[in-house]
């Protein structure tokens, strides 16, 4: 297998797991060898979605669908979120007897459920249909996959995370305002009520909140929160320094299906507090790299006695290089499943 394409609804000027996981894994690839393209919402007309602006929807019909797939002509098709794009992708492989996987980035039924009146059954169902029409759905975790498993979902293949261990590392200094008391909780993501934030926020600790990161709620929550420091988005070489920068990184999502920004902070030799909920207990659990309880304050007050190297070297078993060798892998195995259908 030479080239793959994938198709993906979240793209730039999004700063999520999703796209950073996307370009890290064809990053990868092209370095072994694979051609990856990538079919974005850049490539036609859009519209900004609700309360998500950056969030571009794509105006395109399934034959324009079609002709790019057409025109680029890889081995492989991924479609990597369930979006306009990733719809008419998969409704086009399907047509036309394309083999193709698909990933599985977001909880959507909690993250839809978190905002309207809609069952949880009628989400699942609509998503399970659309993942078993693939070859392959790919999933970070073993809990996820057990998860979807149970829900009907069929064709499951681990997909894992990795991490920059040189962009992100411990560091002396800090990117912060020095006056901020000690001990830094920290949070950093997207700011959005799905990401369970205010969990957070409400917390009683000593020192000092810190939130990293843009989206759709932060100005309602500078306003609440009026004690937290917010700095906004960052990224690269100032991301890494704001995350180095915390004592302890706080993780109060219940959404989420791996978190990308867990391996960051570990890897900045930063310790965790979560939940015991799907992510943190696949990439935490009883390593002692984090302190997982339903009671967070008294998690975030434990993990503050980890120390940094034993958390830094729990991120070091995870690579992008060998998450790309799954991708890839992911992909041949749906080849030979598409190859056993046609045969039966």
């Amino acid at each position: 297998m030479s080239s793959i394409l994938v198709v993906t609804d979240a793209w730039h000027p999004q700063i999520n797991g999703v796209v950073r996981s996307l370009e890290r894994t064809a990053g990868e690839l092209e370095a072994i060898g694979v051609k990856v393209a990538f079919l974005t919402p850049q490539d036609f007309t859009t519209l900004p979605c609700p309360t998500y602006p950056e969030i571009r929807l794509s105006l395109a019909h399934r034959g324009m669908v079609r002709k790019r797939i057409e025109a680029w002509g890889c081995d492989h098709l991924h479609i990597a979120t369930e979006g306009p794009l990733g719809l008419m992708a998969a409704s086009v492989a399907r047509k036309d007897g394309i083999a193709f996987t698909t990933s599985y980035h977001t909880r959507f039924p909690e993250y839809v459920s978190a905002r309207l009146p809609i069952p949880l059954s009628w989400s699942y169902g609509w998503l399970r249909r659309f993942h078993n029409s693939g070859q392959g759905c790919m999933v970070a975790t073993r809990s996820l996959e057990d998860d979807l498993r149970a829900r009907g979902f069929k064709n499951l293949q681990r997909w894992s995370r990795g991490v920059d261990e040189h962009l992100f590392r411990p560091c002396e200094g800090t990117a912060l305002p020095p006056d901020l008391p000690r001990p830094i909780f920290m949070n950093v993501g997207r700011v959005a009520v799905e990401k369970n934030i205010e969990a957070f926020l409400e917390l009683d600790l000593p020192g000092s909140k810190v939130v990293v990161g843009d989206g759709p709620q932060l100005e309602a929550l500078k306003r609440k929160y009026s004690d937290v420091h917010f700095t906004g988005a960052k990224v690269g070489e100032d991301l890494a320094r704001h995350y180095a920068s915390a004592d302890v990184f706080v993780f109060p999502s219940l959404t989420d299906t791996f978190g990308n920004v867990l391996l960051e902070a570990l890897a900045c030799g930063v310790p965790v507090a979560a939940y015991p909920v799907m992510g943190p207990i696949d990439v935490i659990g009883e390593t002692g790299a984090g302190v997982l309880s339903d009671d967070l304050r008294q998690a975030c007050l434990d993990a503050l006695d980890i120390p940094a190297d034993h958390c830094r070297q729990l991120a070091l078993n995870y690579t992008w290089a060998a998450s790309a060798r799954q991708f890839l892998a992911n992909a041949e195995a749906a080849h030979d499943r598409k190859r056993g259908e046609k045969a039966a």
